[in-house]
């Protein structure tokens, strides 16, 4: 009996310091991204140096080949609304009517709509208008910051959120994070490579998809407590 309790404890104690660990990685990147998106911001539309997105360009223009710009397409095409909607909603109706989690189900909708919002809002602020010259056809819409950046952040890091609350394997969880950090990487770096958007639009896309998915999940999770305390007190 003793030895259960003890182990018990342990068991406890152990995931109390992993849950502080992870803990503390989330609060660290979200400080880096808030300093990274106050940085960027400041160098696009107060100093007004473009040094770095003209560096980038000009790298990335060395690359650029029928194969890559094929490549880049492909992945474009994921961070893209004609992607993003229907993926919401199958993984809406997937936590609803198989997997039966009420909660995810409300915080998949309620995050997409509320980045695209966000999106809008900051684009509409900033209005920064986007290169001259793209590769291949001209954008629509605003350039500051990159939506594919943004809306990528949020709903491959709501899916990583997923993952690492329901998938008990270490070694599927890490490579199905790996999967999908890459995936948000290479949408943005193909955003820039097509050059419909600033390096800089990318990675202030990139630091407010963070910023905006860790305060969103924190929000969700509050109201989530809380409904289950009433329902507790009934």
């Amino acid at each position: 009996m003793i030895h259960q309790t003890s182990c018990k404890l342990k068991r406890i104690r152990a995931r109390l310091a992993l849950l502080s660990i992870e803990m503390m990685v989330v609060l660290t990147m979200f400080i880096i991204s808030l300093i990274a998106f106050i940085l960027i911001t400041r160098y696009v539309f107060i100093l007004k140096d473009e040094q770095f997105d003209i560096i980038v360009f000009d790298f990335l223009k060395t690359h650029i080949s029928e194969r890559n710009t094929g490549i880049m397409l492909f992945f474009t095409f994921f961070g893209a609304h004609l992607f993003l909607i229907p993926a919401n909603i199958v993984l809406i109706i997937f936590f609803l009517f198989i997997r039966k989690n009420k909660w995810y189900s409300i915080k998949i909708p309620a995050l997409a709509l509320s980045s695209l919002g966000l999106m809008i809002l900051l684009k509409n602020l900033f209005g920064r208008h986007r290169p001259d010259l793209p590769l291949l056809k001209e954008a629509t819409g605003l350039s500051y910051p990159s939506g594919h950046a943004l809306m990528s952040v949020t709903f491959y890091g709501l899916l990583i959120y997923i993952v690492w609350q329901t998938v008990k394997n270490r070694y599927l969880k890490w490579a199905l994070t790996i999967l999908l950090i890459g995936m948000i990487f290479i949408i943005g770096v193909s955003r820039i490579y097509l050059r419909v958007h600033f390096p800089s639009d990318v990675l202030a896309g990139f630091a407010t998809g963070f910023l905006w998915l860790v305060i969103s999940i924190w929000i969700l999770n509050r109201l989530k407590n809380k409904s289950l305390l009433m329902q507790e007190n009934k």
